[in-house]
């Protein structure tokens, strides 16, 4: 679904991903882990085309297709989504006005009311989200938890098949955290080809979403791949790689 081809960013004449390669395949879930610092969110933003970042070399694949030259809307179109650790309020558009008009943006078309309605009814149910946040202004005024339920709300109603997860469990409490799970896990087993890509310090949501890869990220490069028990030892010691290795997937690293 998505390759990354020895991409190198630099912002404000700094190399944040030097060389940077990663493979991510269809139906499969990701992690990326690392200190602060070293080009995790970085990664993602690059992805949604962030100006603010700049290529020096490399390439984006997404679906056989690079998408450099792509503006962000257009990556969105294409299904690739970002839930962003701190997201924007937008003051006088509503929740639902914003997904209508982003659902009719993506489908070129006007989206019938009902349909959407009912839709977003099932969302917000499952979500357990207060009925009338979506008739208030995106974001404004919304704890760190709703901000974070928003943005898996939009998740839902997109319906993207590359999903990107920045820190989606910071300033989320236990229940919180429990119900975005549950709902990223729902939304990848009705959709089997859906892709998805978490940046997190912590293994608070791998106890619930379990990855496949995990790779840990250290100056601009991942310099370490493994499964699950690759983030339990990181949890456990820290980014002490010296005791990080030992028991790493297969012992491989992140060139094999």
């Amino acid at each position: 679904m998505l390759e990354i081809k020895d991409l190198t960013v630099k912002v404000e004449n700094k190399i944040i991903l030097d060389k940077f390669n990663l493979t991510i395949e269809d139906g499969k879930t990701h992690v990326i882990m690392g200190p602060n610092g070293v080009g995790k969110s970085t990664l993602t933003k690059v992805i949604m085309c962030d100006l603010n970042y700049k290529i020096i070399s490399g390439d984006i694949i997404y679906n056989n297709e690079s998408i450099l030259n792509l503006t962000t809307d257009q990556r969105a179109k294409k299904g690739i989504f970002l839930a962003m650790q701190n997201p924007p309020y937008i003051d006088g558009v509503t929740n639902a006005d914003f997904l209508r008009t982003a659902l009719s943006s993506k489908y070129e078309k006007n989206i019938n009311l009902y349909s959407f309605i009912k839709k977003l009814d099932d969302a917000v149910d499952d979500l357990k989200m207060p009925e009338e946040m979506v008739h208030r202004s995106v974001n404004k005024g919304f704890s760190g938890g709703e901000k974070k339920k928003n943005e898996i709300l939009q998740m839902k109603i997109l319906e993207p098949t590359f999903i990107m997860l920045d820190e989606i469990d910071s300033g989320v409490d236990v229940d919180a955290l429990k119900i975005v799970a549950d709902n990223i896990n729902k939304y990848k087993e009705n959709n089997k080809d859906v892709s998805c890509l978490i940046i997190t310090h912590y293994t608070h949501l791998l106890n619930y979403v379990k990855p496949d890869y995990v790779h840990v990220l250290k100056d601009g490069k991942v310099i370490k791949t493994g499964d699950y028990k690759l983030a339990l030892q990181i949890e456990n010691n820290g980014f002490n790689f010296d005791k990080v290795v030992i028991d790493a997937f297969n012992g491989s690293d992140a060139s094999e």
